[in-house]
């Protein structure tokens, strides 16, 4: 058996990035369950043998699109990451991750709120991208409790998981009233109530 060329894995993974981006608009335009995947290959306007080429089943394919989204959120944490002062870390990432949201607010709403219960695979990777959030918000919110930033009455794990629910309930908030965020603004009022127990 030949393996594939330079060329052939170039244009497969070409052709992967493609069914990506538009699986992940319609996912996030119909939602998981009302999308399948002879919508996606109409959409590409390919044969669905020619999509089952390249993924073996529409779960792979949301997962696949999942990473994408959240592999950009994760990127833009990392360059909030980059900051000079924790409380500058900390409001930027607050902005980053709320501008994130403002941009996917469709594919988050799906992803939390329209996924089948009887789905445990997505589900178990939607908690698997969560836990990645979190490792990588935590050593933030550790370090403004070590400074003196915020209350050292919680534990810092519960602050990281209070904080992404925060911003992922004002994401869904939101995307429900069609409103833009502010992002600056909310990260603000985000930090105050933060801080209020301190």
């Amino acid at each position: 058996m030949k393996s594939a060329t330079k060329p052939q894995r170039r244009v497969t993974r070409d052709t992967k990035k493609n069914i990506l981006e538009i699986a992940q608009n319609l996912f996030s335009e119909y939602s998981y369950s009302s999308v399948s995947m002879n919508d996606i290959a109409k959409k590409l306007k390919i044969t669905k043998a020619a999509l089952y080429y390249h993924f073996v089943s529409k779960e792979e394919i949301y997962i696949g699109v999942l990473d994408k989204a959240y592999n950009d959120l994760n990127a833009s944490i990392q360059v909030a990451l980059s900051e000079k002062t924790v409380e500058r870390r900390l409001r930027v990432l607050i902005e980053n991750y709320l501008d994130f949201g403002a941009n996917e607010k469709s594919l988050i709403k799906s992803a939390m709120l329209k996924i089948a219960s009887d789905n445990f695979k997505i589900q178990k990777h939607i908690v698997k991208l969560k836990e990645q959030r979190i490792n990588l918000i935590s050593p933030v919110i550790e370090e403004m409790v070590a400074n003196k930033k915020l209350s050292s009455q919680a534990d810092d794990k519960l602050l990281t998981s209070l904080l992404i629910g925060m911003m992922d309930g004002l994401i869904l908030e939101y995307s429900f009233l069609n409103k833009d965020i502010n992002s600056s603004k909310v990260a603000n009022q985000i930090v105050v109530i933060l801080r209020l127990n301190n």
